[in-house]
């Protein structure tokens, strides 16, 4: 039988969009968005949620509802702001709604955004993420069930929890990682889960321009442990970490002309992704430039 991941590869294709920008939208202007990328082509549509973000379920709806073909991806939906019955059955109901359009991407989140969430812990992330797949797949359901259980896919950076993703998920969802990384993932996952991988870009040729738009967007990522650790264990040093390096730039946002943004996320499914979600990034957060992406997918078919 074949695995899960390979129908989930099939139904988002090789090229999608990851995007925050929708959070700062106006529903109107977000609708906009959504439809916008849904016309270009892109093989799915992947939101995320933060601390300070519309709830990933109301907004995955109203942008399932706003559009007709595209899928939506959580990337990710955090297991700390709901229990498990209320993510499980959040999936349920959408996938009854919209059969087949909807991903749930779940992530284990980062300490200092659980310690202001919940005034918890964060410790023993693999085993916290095993007990609440656990407490998901118990979760009872009074509605209908979908024809179809929306696939889930883990936000896996490490081996464990990549192996926890082959094991209990449809494949993974790794962010903020460089195109080694990918090619280690696909090893571990093995040949049937999807593998989704997060790709930052931007178009920009001035290096010094470029890097100030990606340095900005690195700048959170590089103090969390998960990135960190992740970045240690392929080899980058805690210099170049910190500052972050022009190479640790170059390595995780790919800037430059169309056809170097596009080889790098060629590289990426070179190196063993089956679907590669670009987040282009701008100075302007609320307007991401689509014209640009528009180009990237058309030049990536």
């Amino acid at each position: 039988m074949a695995h899960p991941g390979r129908a989930v590869a099939e139904r988002i294709g090789p090229v999608g969009v990851w995007t925050s920008a929708l959070d700062r939208m106006t529903s109107a202007d977000a609708r906009d968005a959504a439809r916008r990328i849904e016309a270009m082509g892109a093989g799915a549509l992947w939101i995320a949620e933060t601390g300070m973000s519309k709830d990933i379920f109301a907004h995955a709806t109203l942008v399932l509802s706003w559009t007709e073909r595209i899928p939506l991806a959580t990337g990710i939906a955090n297991i700390w702001a709901r229990d498990a019955v209320a993510m499980q059955n959040g999936a349920r109901a959408l996938g009854d709604a919209f059969p087949g359009r909807f991903v749930l991407g779940l992530g284990i989140s980062h300490a200092p955004v659980v310690r202001r969430r919940t005034g918890g812990t964060y410790d023993k992330p693999i085993g916290r993420m095993r007990e609440y797949l656990d407490a998901m797949d118990a979760a009872r359901y009074v509605g209908p069930e979908p024809a179809q259980m929306p696939p889930r896919v883990l936000a896996a950076l490490g081996p464990q929890m990549l192996r926890l993703a082959r094991e209990r998920a449809a494949g993974a969802h790794p962010y903020f990682v460089p195109v080694e990384h990918t090619a280690l993932a696909r090893k571990t996952l093995g040949e049937g889960p999807v593998l989704a991988v997060e790709q930052a870009v931007v178009f920009e040729t001035d290096p010094a321009r470029a890097r100030e738009t990606a340095r900005a967007h690195m700048s959170g990522y590089t103090r969390l442990d998960n990135y960190a650790n992740n970045l240690r264990r392929l080899g980058w040093s805690d210099e170049e970490i910190a500052t972050p390096s022009d190479r640790l730039v170059d390595a995780i946002v790919a800037w430059g002309p169309l056809e170097r943004i596009v080889d790098r996320v060629l590289t990426h499914r070179r190196n063993g992704a089956d679907h590669v979600c670009v987040q282009p990034l701008s100075a302007d957060p609320q307007r991401p430039p689509l014209d640009r992406v528009e180009e990237l997918l058309r030049a990536c078919r």
